[in-house]
Formats: structure tokens, C-alpha cells, sequence
């Protein structure tokens, strides 16, 4: 067993028996029942063309033109459904005028920088239709941030609401021949207005027979160790791929409701919020907010017949500090999370609470759902679960050679013979990157990992994340779920601070909660000292804590673990 594996207690194990025993007598909707039978029947090629909008959208608009795509409710509670039909129409109305309206072709580049507002998914499905390259963007980047996106991404066009017009006009004269689309009652000079664009577009609209390999959208990454990358996907990759994100870990059949609180600048809202869905015949339901509220989150869940609820870490370690006995969430079934592990406390009190076991993802901004818990599966706390249908997944080392199980190393998915269909082509306009990533047969995910000897993979850390203390590797995740566990802590990072005796020592950035702010900064160091060296390996435990209010984070929630890491570096130097 490597050092890498988290030292478990007889009550965690306890815990893990029973959530299998419990996870066992769920049932799949989508009648996934079998996991290694449906892997070996699974079956996904893409065809030569492939549009999403009119190959999957549309049939469902065919099939049961009033069932509802999209619920949009606002922070007043305003609520507005749009049906398959409703949104087909609408999109076909865009898709005509950003190509008539707007002057956009194929093969043109969209940086579409808006909040969780209707327009949003109606763009999505009109770029699509109009084989123009959908570019999305959060509403907190800066005017430099999207700068350099225009310019690193030869961007054509950008559309954004009033709020965020002034960021544009300040860089505007750099880029001359950029299109500007404003989503507002009244627009600048020079600005094509997106109510004008879409009330002249006509509802008669031919679908671009796109290439299944064209390129369908753009991803800037989060930038967790460095500056974003430009992820490529195709109409198959996102478009046909998400099919498997869909049906197996969302678990979603016709007329489900599922509510994923992603930003739209998030490739999760990919996920959950559009092509997973969609793909499955399910509702989409989005509520129109500036932050992530605990309460306001439950009490929505309450009042509407959500089935399906899609949240980040973050999201999940707030709504277990809630009195969640206090609502009723009568028609959640099925709860799931994606973007950074789990800690298992945050899972135990979510399963107690609400008797839902949240079913963990894993992917990419690069991919589909990879890796995951499945309804057909045992859960083992802590696990990232198993390799999803379409997915051949292997531990390798630096030399894309495959590990023996329980042999930490990088995680990898494996594209020969055959190249799976959720896996992006690589990143824009950067060769070495891409070739850097797809070693030996494999796509190396620059995650660390390990496979136990039933198939199931426990996440460690990103590569560069990992810490090396007088010879040995640790995980920051496993001492981050160890400091979880105490009553004092919400939220917390680990990382590597320089240390000239051992190289480096583990330096842990805590958030309290409330009730623990008043407590003794130096008898609550040396309480969780003692507190991680008792539930995990002594060696791991964070020889320095530092507590602070707010952590470096992602515009999609991740912890900004390389910020961390530098200012320790940084401190060294003075």
C-alpha cells in the first residue's frame, strides 16, 4: 500500500460498508444496471457530420415539441419556462441573424461572456446550428483577461451585457475588426443589439452541415497551475460525447430536472447544464443569481421539483452547514459533484441528512465524464469510482507505462486502438502542448492517482501539487480531508512551503467556521496538528497552518493551489 492512501479509522470504515451495502440498493433510471456488461456493449462512433442542435436538440423537439428544456427562474423567484419547441425556434431565429445580422460564417470564433440569463443557452444552440465556435467566458473576467482571450484566440466577435460593455470599449481599439453584440435594452454606438439580431431573424433556418471532427467550442482552462490553455472540442467530442455524461453519471431520463449551479463560463456547465441534459431529454433549471447562497439553495429545492442537483465542493461543504432537516426536498433523487474531490466528511453528513450518497465525477475541461460512482456500483468513500462506458482508464508513469495496482501515478486515458469520443483534439495554436499530454498511447491527464485492485481510483493531487517532505509524497487532498474532519474547520488548502532541513513542510491555509473564530489561534494549531496526525499518517500532518478568510480560487470554484505555492515560495526569498 503506498504512503499516498489515506490511514482509515475503524468508523470510517464502518462508514464505507455501509454507504456499499446502502449504494447497492440504488436504482438506475436509465437501466445502467450492469456496469462491466455495458462497457463491453458500449458502442459510440461519430458519424462523418454531426450537429448537435439539429441531430439531438431537434429530434427531442420532434419527439415531444412541448416538454420543457429550460426553467429560468430569477433572484425575485420570477420563473419562466421554455419548451424544446419554444427554444429550437428561437435558436433557428439567432443562428439567421448572426449570419445575415451580424456578418458571421462558419468557422468564426464567438467569446460569449454572460450570466446564467436565457440568452445564454440560446446562443449556444444558434453558434452550433450556424457552425460559428462558441467561446465561453465568465462575467468576472477583466477587461485584460479579455484582451488576451481575443488575442490568443483570433476572436471574432464578443457578446456580453451592459455591465460588462466598458470592459470592452477599453480595449476595443486594439482590436478593430472585433464585432460587438450587446444583450441590453439600448446598445453603444458601433454595437449590434442581440434583441435586434434575433426578432430579424426568420425561424426558416438550414442547419451548417458541420464535420463531426469541426471544431464546435473553445475552453479557456481554469488555470490552476499557470495561465489558461485553449481547449479545442468538436461537434462529436462535446455534442455526441456528453451522451455518456448524461445517461451514466447524471443518470437522466426524459422530463428529469436537473439544476447545476455553474458559472456559464465553466466547461461544467457543458456537463450538466446543456449537452448532458439535452442529450437525455431532461429539463435544464437555472436560477439567475450572483453568488452561491446555502439557504436560498435549499429553499429552491423545496419549492420546485428538482430530481437531479449537480454542485460544486464548495457548494455541498456550505449546504451540510444548514439545518437541511428544516426543508423537504420532496423530489431530489440524485446528487452529484465534479470539479475537485470530495472530502469524505462532506459526504457522510450529506448522506445523513438528505439519504442521498453524492455521486462523484471526474473529468476535464478536456473531456466527458471519464470517471465516476455509478448507481450499479458500491460507493467507496473517498473514491473517484470507476472508468465510465467508452473509457479505457490506466495508471502509467512518466513514461506512459502502466502501473500495478495501488502504485500511485499519473492518471490516463488510453486513445489506441481507438481514440474515445469525449476526448478533445488537443489545445489551439499549441502544438507542444498537445503533444506533451498524449504520450505513449495515452492522454495524461496531469492528474495523480492510484487503482485499487477492484478498478476503483483514488485522486492524490495534480502533479504539480503533490509535496515532497523529507523524501516523501504527499497528497494535499488527504490532509485537507483529514483537517475536514474537525468541527473548526469549513474549508482549507495545502500546499508546499520551502523548509531548508526537510525541502519542503506542509503549509495548511484554514477558513473557520463561525463558531470557531473566537477559539485560540495557537491552541487551534496545535488541536488540528494533533487532530490530522490521528486520522491519517503522522509524517502528513501540516507543520504550519495559517488561518485566513478567503481562498485563491478558479472562476469555476478550484482551489488556486499554485497562488498558494508561490507566495510560500515567495516568502522564502525575503
Amino acid at each position: 500500500m503506498p504512503v499516498s492512501v489515506i490511514k482509515r479509522s475503524a468508523a470510517h470504515i464502518h462508514r464505507v460498508v455501509r454507504w456499499s451495502r446502502c449504494c447497492l440498493r440504488s436504482v438506475s433510471r436509465t437501466n445502467f444496471t450492469d456496469y462491466e456488461k455495458e462497457r463491453q456493449a458500449f458502442k459510440l462512433d461519430a458519424p462523418e457530420y454531426f450537429n448537435f442542435s439539429r441531430d439531438i436538440f431537434d429530434v427531442w423537439t420532434l419527439k415531444k415539441p412541448e416538454l420543457t428544456a429550460l426553467w429560468w427562474i430569477d433572484e425575485h423567484g420570477k420563473s419562466i419556462k421554455y419548451s424544446y419547441s419554444v427554444l429550437s425556434q428561437l435558436s433557428k431565429r439567432l443562428a439567421n441573424g448572426l449570419q445575415a445580422g451580424a456578418g458571421l460564417e462558419r468557422g468564426s470564433k464567438v467569446l460569449v461572456i454572460l450570466p446564467r440569463i436565457v440568452e445564454w443557452w440560446i446562443l449556444t444552440l444558434a453558434c452550433i446550428r450556424a457552425g460559428v465556435v462558441f467561446c465561453p467566458g465568465t462575467t468576472l473576467l477583466t477587461a485584460k483577461d479579455v484582451a488576451w482571450r481575443l488575442e490568443a484566440a483570433a476572436v471574432d466577435a464578443v457578446i456580453v451585457t451592459d455591465g460588462d460593455v466598458h470592459k470592452i470599449e477599453e480595449i476595443s481599439a486594439s482590436f478593430p475588426q472585433l464585432k460587438k453584440i450587446c444583450v441590453a435594452r439600448t446598445c453603444p454606438q458601433g454595437w449590434y443589439k442581440l434583441d435586434d439580431l434575433l426578432s430579424k431573424g426568420s425561424a426558416d433556418h438550414t442547419c451548417v452541415n458541420t464535420y463531426s471532427s469541426e471544431m464546435m467550442n473553445l475552453f479557456f482552462t481554469s488555470g490552476t497551475t499557470g495561465a489558461p490553455k485553449m481547449a479545442q472540442h468538436t461537434h462529436a467530442s462535446y455534442g455526441l460525447g456528453h451522451i455518456i455524461t448524461g445517461r451514466y453519471w447524471l443518470n437522466l431520463v426524459e422530463g428529469d430536472v436537473v439544476w447545476s449551479n455553474n458559472d456559464t463560463g465553466w466547461a461544467k456547465t457543458a456537463f450538466s447544464n446543456t449537452f448532458g441534459p439535452w442529450s437525455m431529454g431532461a429539463t435544464v433549471f437555472t436560477q439567475h443569481t450572483a453568488k452561491f447562497d446555502p439557504s436560498i439553495t435549499l429553499k429552491v429545492l423545496s419549492d420546485y421539483p428538482i430530481t437531479t442537483l449537480c454542485a460544486p465542493p464548495t457548494g455541498y461543504r456550505l449546504l451540510v452547514q444548514e439545518n437541511i432537516q428544516d426543508f423537504k426536498l420532496k423530489a431530489l433523487s440524485h446528487s452529484v459533484s465534479a470539479g475537485e474531490p470530495l472530502n469524505p466528511e462532506v459526504l457522510d453528513k450529506w448522506k445523513a441528512m438528505t439519504e442521498l450518497t453524492i455521486m462523484e465525477g471526474y473529468g476535464q475541461t478536456e473531456t466527458v465524464l471519464v470517471c465516476g460512482n455509478f448507481k450499479c456500483l458500491p460507493v467507496k468513500l473517498g473514491s473517484m469510482g470507476k472508468a465510465s462506458p467508452g473509457f479505457d482508464l490506466k495508471i502509467v508513469n512518466k513514461e506512459g507505462v502502466e502501473m500495478e495496482p495501488h502504485k500511485e501515478g499519473e492518471l490516463a486515458i488510453s486513445v489506441a486502438p481507438k481514440r474515445p469520443v469525449g476526448l478533445f483534439p488537443g489545445y489551439l495554436n499549441d502544438e507542444d502542448k498537445t503533444n506533451s499530454v498524449f504520450v505513449n498511447g495515452f492522454y495524461l491527464t496531469g492528474d495523480r492517482a492510484f487503482m485499487d485492485e477492484e478498478g476503483y481510483f483514488w485522486f492524490v493531487g495534480r502533479s504539480d501539487d503533490v509535496i515532497i517532505s523529507a523524501g516523501y509524497r504527499i497528497g494535499p487532498f488527504e490532509v485537507e480531508s483529514a483537517l475536514l474532519e474537525h468541527p473548526a474547520v469549513l474549508e482549507s488548502a495545502v500546499v508546499a512551503s520551502p523548509d531548508s532541513v526537510r525541502g519542503q513542510v506542509v503549509k495548511a491555509y484554514v477558513i473557520l467556521t463561525q463558531s470557531a473564530k473566537q477559539h485560540d489561534k495557537d491552541v487551534l494549531t496545535r488541536e488540528l496538528q494533533n487532530h490530522v496526525k490521528s486520522v491519517t499518517a503522522p509524517y502528513k500532518y501540516p507543520r504550519q497552518i495559517e488561518f485566513t478568510e478567503q481562498l485563491p480560487k478558479t472562476v469555476s470554484g478550484k482551489i488556486r493551489r499554485v497562488e498558494l505555492r508561490e507566495r510560500e515560495i515567495n516568502r522564502g526569498q525575503t
